[in-house]
């Protein structure tokens, strides 16, 4: 049935779904039947022509464990030969691959079109290449969307739970090999969380390229600080034919402020209760999904499991044909059995950046971080503003306002040799408020070249103007700048249970205003990083009134900070603030 966590969300109305075979794509327009697409038949103006004949089940109707039908489309090898399917979980449209929305991003992005058949969901795996080699691949339209049946939901137990119905119905087709996988960047590798969790039966292994993994933490009050304007951007795609409602984050977000209530923890992923293969893909870059990622790497509980950690933004990763290639090996060991030697692949592949175009990448290791990483911490001196091995003896402060110019503080520490970090860093800030009762804190571990210039690369192809101007103090996804970490410093309190040296967590279970003269430790939990400096070049340590790094993508709007009055930071003695960076030791 209807999961009773439906009981305590909050809707809204769903958006038209605007049925004019434009808007959500050339082959939206609905209706059950089979097609076969012909070899050289072009989807779209700018796509690639496909390359086989493909067979495409549209609009099937698949019901669900409550009686609620959902629509999806398969595309099917021309075979005699039973497949396996690899399955897009998501509310992003089934045939919206010609979407014009997608393929303007993907012109924004300087990745084009021409890379995919235009039967590509959005951050799905392409039919046409997957078909081609043995594979079938499901699309549905998700509970609530298109022409979908029910009311849609939001992360958490109603989607896992209609991800498991829909394995379970997959496996059976008389098509099937009777082995799944979930595949996918951003919604769609956060929903492997909460789906391969649920442990259905018949899923076989998971691919989860970058997804968040806790619908608090992760999106809505990232370090305690609520943000509606990026949940605003992603419930626009909960879209019905059927005048659905929708579940409404933002409208949760006020209802439910902190994350001990039912709503947020339905939002928790738990990871230890996947014991698949897992073929798990992460960057240090990706602002809204990094954190996640590596958590659950950290927890997940399978015993045959691979980590990925690549220089560049999810899409032109998951796309590249050489990746491509790599995740067919994945796929081809578990679901069709092809002794290959995938088992031999590293644990883990981690990468070095330098932000001067000299990245490694695929460094083997067991572990992340590796056993050569170790914790060291830099403390911060308030009077000559650098970061030193040792803690000064008396205590000096550093003050900024927020609203005046410039909001912040930093401190620096120039390199006598070749030094790099890898692995979970954090700040450990002492702090107090002026004028105010409450703090945003906004962390931000830089580079600097030799000449003190702040550096930086873009994840994406495209360099030009207008990303320039977008990535400048925003679109964070799109241009790595650093470590970053933030925190409200109410919501400062400390999980026992969960926080390590390493990594502090919050419950977000309580409020803690500051009161007049009280200092109080700020852990900052930043994210995870593997940053390379040469001899000569300085690391830049932020501390901010302001988000710098801006929102996640272009167009929308960051998160707006609660702070007034004089932040007063803390540098020696008894409050020793410092920062503690993973270094790689050389023996």
């Amino acid at each position: 049935m209807t999961t009773k966590m439906t009981e305590k969300m909050c809707f809204s109305p769903s958006f038209d779904y605007i049925d004019n075979g434009v808007e959500h794509g050339v082959l939206s327009p609905f209706e059950t039947k089979e097609i076969i697409l012909k070899k050289g038949d072009q989807i779209a103006e700018g796509f690639k022509p496909l390359t086989n004949d493909i067979k495409m089940l549209k609009d099937v109707p698949v019901e669900l464990r409550d009686g609620i039908t959902i629509y999806t489309d398969i595309y099917l090898p021309i075979t005699e030969k039973k497949v396996p399917v690899l399955i897009a979980w998501s509310p992003y449209g089934k045939s919206a691959g010609t979407a014009p929305r997608y393929k303007n991003l993907f012109n924004m992005l300087g990745m084009g079109n021409h890379w995919n058949s235009g039967l590509t969901k959005f951050e799905a795996p392409d039919p046409d290449y997957w078909c081609a080699h043995g594979y079938a691949v499901c699309n549905p339209d998700m509970r609530g969307i298109a022409h979908s049946e029910g009311n849609t939901t939001m992360i958490g137990s109603q989607e896992a739970q209609d991800g498991y119905d829909l394995i379970e119905w997959l496996a059976s087709q008389s098509w099937s090999n009777g082995k799944t996988a979930l595949t996918g960047t951003s919604y769609l590798a956060f929903s492997q969380w909460y789906i391969a969790a649920e442990q259905p039966p018949h899923l076989t292994c998971i691919n989860p390229t970058e997804g968040l993994a806790d619908g608090y933490r992760d999106l809505a009050f990232i370090g305690g600080i609520p943000d509606e304007n990026f949940i605003e951007r992603l419930q626009v795609n909960h879209v019905s034919a059927k005048n659905a409602t929708r579940e409404d984050l933002v409208k949760e977000m006020k209802a439910y402020p902190l994350a001990n209530t039912a709503v947020w923890q339905d939002k928790v992923a738990d990871p230890n209760k996947i014991t698949i293969p897992a073929f798990v893909i992460a960057s240090y870059s990706n602002t809204l999904h990094t954190m996640g990622t590596f958590r659950s790497w950290r927890t997940l509980g399978s015993k045959e499991k691979w980590l990925r950690i690549h220089d560049r933004q999810e899409w032109p990763y998951y796309y590249d044909e050489k990746n491509i290639e790599e995740l067919r090996r994945f796929f081809d060991y578990y679901l069709l059995e092809k002794e290959n030697g995938w088992t031999e692949t590293p644990t883990v592949r981690y990468s070095l950046i330098d932000f001067h175009g000299g990245n490694k990448t695929d460094i083997p290791s067991e572990s992340f971080p590796p056993s050569t990483s170790e914790n060291k911490r830099y403390y911060l001196n308030g009077l000559s503003r650098t970061l030193q091995e040792n803690p000064e003896t008396k205590d000096a402060t550093v003050k900024y306002t927020a609203g005046n110019l410039p909001g912040r503080s930093s401190f620096q520490l120039t390199f006598a040799k070749d030094t790099d970090f890898v692995g979970y860093p954090k700040a450990k800030l002492f702090m107090e408020v002026e004028g105010y009762e409450d703090m945003d804190i906004f962390v931000w571990i830089q580079k600097l070249d030799k000449l003190g210039n702040v550096l930086s690369e873009f994840v994406v192809p495209n360099h030009g103007a207008a990303l320039q101007d977008f990535t400048q103090e925003g679109a964070s996804a799109l241009r790595y700048k650093g470590a970053w970490g933030r925190l409200r410093a109410s919501m400062r309190h400390l999980d026992s249970g969960l926080t390590t040296d390493e990594i502090p967590a919050y419950t977000f279970d309580r409020v803690q205003k500051l009161s007049k003269g009280e200092i109080v430790a700020l852990d900052i939990v930043l994210s995870p990083l593997g940053l390379s400096y040469k001899a000569g070049e300085t690391l830049r340590m932020v501390i901010s009134t302001k988000d710098e790094l801006g929102s996640v993508m272009p167009g929308t709007p960051g998160c707006t900070p609660d702070n007034q009055g004089t932040h007063i930071l803390h540098t020696g003695g008894e409050y020793a603030s410092y920062l503690q960076l993973p270094l790689i030791v050389t023996h």
